[in-house]
């Protein structure tokens, strides 16, 4: 569940905890807002009512969407609801706002898919006793970082969802951190094969030390990872692939183990990288070995990923 909190709007809570959702990912489907915020109701009706609430008072747009035969509502916030939510101060501030050109727009099913990645790893969260809430993962963070390949350039490493999870054992508590990108098969194998690059360069990134003022000492690198000002383990990589039947996928995640095990440039690279289905993470759960290995062996792991590293960082 969302974290419950007071607003100023004269709204229910289920209906701010929707809005909160609707601000974090932009775009969601009904469905899938039934299961992050009212999974205790076995029916959409009060739901619905409450976003039909946001619609009047001008919070919320919706859209249509044809899916397995049926019109799904699409729900997003306007400014006036995403001005209501940054009042209120508890979520990091977005630029971004939705339209409805947007909503309807190419990425669209891609928005979704994000959304349906996050959703699985709530929903077994709730069934495992862990701990993953609606706004426990942040879509498109800008991490910013410098290749040695590529010098001279600033480069954005920007994954579609960042997301964070509470795993118990016992009373033993991990907190594990992920990146996650989200593929519908819309770019060629040596596409993605390339944001390995892209997150190994991130990993291994120190920012330059400023000079001294007034002196012309060159700038030292930094001798810590700049990943470290953010995060305290560098966060895992999962790779989830849709949008075409389950043999096409299987191929593609063999062509990317393939083109990645040829890199010489990722042959030392500290990633834990796992890529899996999206009907795999929604059906059986990121704590099943439903994970193939990017790198090094292929024996499927969970989301721990505990063997996929070619070395250990």
């Amino acid at each position: 569940m969302p974290y419950p909190q007071s607003a100023p709007t004269g709204l229910g809570q289920v209906a701010q905890q929707a809005a909160q959702v609707l601000y974090q990912h932009r775009l969601v489907s009904t469905r899938q807002l039934h299961r992050l915020v009212t999974p205790h109701h076995t029916r959409t009706e009060y739901l619905r009512r409450q976003l039909h609430t946001l619609r009047e008072i001008g919070f919320a747009g919706v859209v249509g969407r044809r899916s397995t035969g049926q019109t799904e509502l699409l729900w997003w916030l306007t400014e006036k609801g995403a001005q209501a939510v940054e009042a209120v101060g508890l979520l990091p501030t977005r630029s971004y706002r939705m339209s409805p050109e947007a909503a309807l727009g190419p990425l669209q099913e891609h928005t979704l898919a994000v959304v349906e990645s996050g959703a699985a790893f709530v929903e077994h969260a709730r069934r495992l006793g862990h701990e993953c809430g609606p706004l426990d993962w942040s879509p498109e963070i800008a991490h910013y970082y410098r290749d040695e390949a590529r010098p001279g350039e600033e480069l954005c490493l920007v994954p579609d969802a960042v997301l964070n999870y509470v795993h118990a054992h016992g009373k033993q508590r991990t907190l594990l951190t992920y990146f996650v990108e989200v593929d519908r098969t819309q770019m060629t194998i040596a596409r993605l094969a390339q944001k390995l690059h892209a997150y190994a360069a991130y990993h291994d990134y120190a920012p330059h030390a400023p000079s001294a003022k007034g002196t012309r000492t060159p700038r030292r690198q930094a001798t810590m990872p700049a990943w470290r000002y953010r995060y305290p383990a560098f966060p895992r990589l999962l790779l989830v692939l849709t949008g075409a039947s389950e043999e096409r996928l299987a191929r593609r995640i063999a062509d990317l183990r393939s083109l990645a095990a040829s890199d010489p440039g990722l042959a030392s690279t500290a990633l834990r990288a796992g890529v899996t289905t999206l009907d795999q993470l929604r059906d059986r759960g990121p704590f099943e070995p439903i994970f193939t290995p990017v790198l090094g062996g292929a024996e499927p792991a969970d989301a721990w990923l505990a063997g996929s590293l070619a070395r250990v960082a």
